[in-house]
């Protein structure tokens, strides 16, 4: 959204933060093309940057009046705007002094509003007279894999290990229902995942060998990887040498520094999805969260991942870049050594200060290597943070607590791992939960009612093979 469009409205709003709970005095702008952007001091000058910019495209508009802001004593008259980014609905509450004044801004929201829905449908429009979807000539169907275990479900469908009759070669099919997907509004999260499977290939990234789509169904055939998650061993184990730690660091950092030079953040690095391949590598799973086009110094602004693994800069309401991921290669390697998260408590909103104020604790068992790469990794201050400037994943390499690594050869899998896991046989499911693994390995009918109102809202995933 360009800074030349037209101004709707401006003026001072309180702003309430979403995840710190405080109000906030901010000059707002309310622009033709969505863009609504709050500053700090007031009417910006030419080439200040925005401390909040929301896109208003999709969202709704809701008046409120049951808010007393800053202990004021008078009522004050607000107003809610809800939106969806990526998986969760996020709403951003807003306060004035008159109901005159917040009459103005819904007249002005509802303006702008109009002009977006327009300028959609005419792009809906030119879409469909000269876009046509380019489909593979070779055709993958699910009549052509053979189930033999349920791996994992959800609300969206299942994973299953299935046998390709053809290749006779085993694979984990994730198989997602279109009908919830839309019901749920997930369609962004689920395209994003198959864009960024079909675009990457690294021997630490779980890979894809074909995605395709049947009326009711969206299908990911990836490779099966059967050593379990990394949260499963660590469990078990409480906590990892400072060897093991630093080898599953270095595949992690050398995946994220792969996605970073793709311009892909990946914005939800967590234990549950590290998982083992058969050798003991580790493999990175669950890509619909990653942010695509994202070189350095880009920016976004989306709230998304897991509460306790959250950046400082997210919780901030903040525009945030690809550091966020070097804080989450802290927080899984903080795991790995000490056992336990850097930062956790229940209440979400304890836990997000201490994310924001409280300094990170380091155990004196740690090597100084470690504690210096921890306090570097979880340095509150993105662009202060190892791996926060231009050179990326190559600063978090040259540590010295990688200094034991060649990455040479741990990229091309000569390193040998830590450790193996208990793999009895190319079908072997143990390293999955039993209350799934004990199903009968069947896929369930879908309400295909549902679909008729969107026929095109999965046409870009369309019998996609990756060769």
């Amino acid at each position: 959204m360009g800074d030349d469009s037209k101004i709707v409205k401006q003026g001072w709003l309180l702003k309430r933060g979403e995840y710190i709970r405080n109000w906030r005095s901010r000059w707002f702008q309310l622009k033709e093309d969505g863009s609504f952007r709050g500053f700090k001091q007031g009417p910006p000058a030419p080439g200040d940057e925005p401390i909040n910019r929301f896109d208003l495209d999709g969202s709704t508009l809701t008046k409120t009046e049951d808010g007393k802001p800053l202990g004021a004593k008078g009522k004050k008259f607000g107003f809610l705007i809800r939106f969806m980014q990526l998986t969760r609905f996020v709403e951003r509450s807003f306060h004035v002094e008159s109901e005159e004044e917040r009459d103005e801004w819904v007249a002005a929201y509802e303006v702008v509003k109009k002009k977006l829905e327009e300028k959609n449908l005419a792009r809906r429009l030119d879409s469909d007279a000269t876009h046509k979807i380019a489909r593979s000539t070779e055709s993958v169907t699910l009549d052509d894999f053979e189930m033999l275990k349920v791996l994992g479900k959800g609300t969206f469908g299942k994973v299953m290990l299935g046998r390709e009759r053809k290749s006779r070669e085993l694979f984990a099919i994730k198989i997602l229902k279109k009908d919830v997907i839309l019901e749920k509004e997930e369609v962004g999260h689920t395209m994003t995942e198959n864009t960024v499977l079909q675009s990457t290939d690294h021997p630490f990234l779980t890979s894809l060998k074909y995605s395709f789509q049947t009326n009711e169904l969206l299908c990911f055939v990836l490779e099966y990887v059967n050593g379990g998650e990394l949260f499963f061993h660590l469990s078990k184990e409480k906590l990892f040498t400072e060897p093991r730690a630093r080898f599953y660091a270095a595949e992690i950092t050398l995946a994220i520094t792969y996605l970073h030079d793709h311009g892909i953040i990946y914005r939800d690095l967590k234990l549950e999805n590290l998982l083992l391949d058969r050798h003991g590598h580790i493999k990175i799973t669950d890509f619909g969260l990653c942010k695509e086009d994202m070189s350095y110094g880009e920016t976004t602004r989306t709230f998304c991942g897991t509460p306790e693994y959250l950046a400082p800069e997210i919780l901030e309401d903040s525009d945030y870049g690809r550091s966020v991921d070097w804080w989450g290669v802290g927080v899984v390697l903080y795991e790995m050594l000490c056992g336990h998260l850097p930062f956790y408590n229940r209440n979400h909103e304890i836990l997000f200060e201490l994310i924001l104020q409280e300094p990170v604790r380091l155990p004196d068992h740690l090597s100084e290597p470690a504690k210096d790469m921890l306090a570097k990794l979880l340095d509150k201050d993105p662009l202060k943070r190892l791996g926060g400037a231009n050179n990326d994943g190559k600063d978090v390499m040259g540590h010295p607590f990688f200094a034991p690594i060649d990455f040479n050869k741990l990229y091309h899998r000569e390193l040998p791992p830590p450790f193996v896991p208990d793999i009895k046989g190319e079908e072997d499911v143990s390293n999955f939960d039993e209350m799934f693994t004990t199903e009968k390995p069947e896929i369930s009918p879908t309400d295909t009612g549902a679909l008729e109102t969107s026929a095109d809202a999965f046409s870009n995933f369309d019998s996609v093979v990756k060769t």
